[in-house]
């Protein structure tokens, strides 16, 4: 499972994008069409609207994109219930839990929850 800072960083080719091609060149990587929106919108910002598309395309040919049906949307908000994250990010955690998978991130609010019923790989460690 990759969020949007994953994405970022390996649009960006941030120190963390060679440990998130190896999570897409060896796992069923999926991502919520939220977090990829939210990736798409920070592109949108920076660089402009037809070079937003170009990359998030590239992330679709390689990256499972799961849009939320309402259990999933249910789940998201239950997450964000809680406090202390954004709604896209509870997206991306409902949906790695969803599918009992290792959500790969940078986001210091979603590391927080590692262990609670999540599975979190830290892209800003070296390991």
């Amino acid at each position: 499972m990759l969020d949007a800072w994953a994405v970022m960083a390996l649009l960006q080719d941030e120190p963390a994008a060679p440990r998130v091609q190896d999570a897409i060149a060896t796992r069923d990587v999926c991502m919520s069409s939220v977090n990829l929106g939210e990736a798409y919108y920070s592109i949108v910002r920076r660089r402009g609207r037809r070079f937003a598309i170009d990359r998030i395309e590239s992330i679709r040919r390689i990256v499972r994109i799961e849009d939320p049906d309402w259990d999933l949307t249910r789940a998201a908000a239950d997450v964000k219930a809680r406090g202390g994250i954004s709604y896209p990010d509870a997206f991306c955690v409902a949906t790695a839990r969803r599918h009992a998978s290792p959500l790969y991130t940078g986001d210091p609010e979603i590391i927080k929850l590692d262990g609670d019923g999540l599975e979190v790989v830290d892209l800003r460690s070296t390991r």
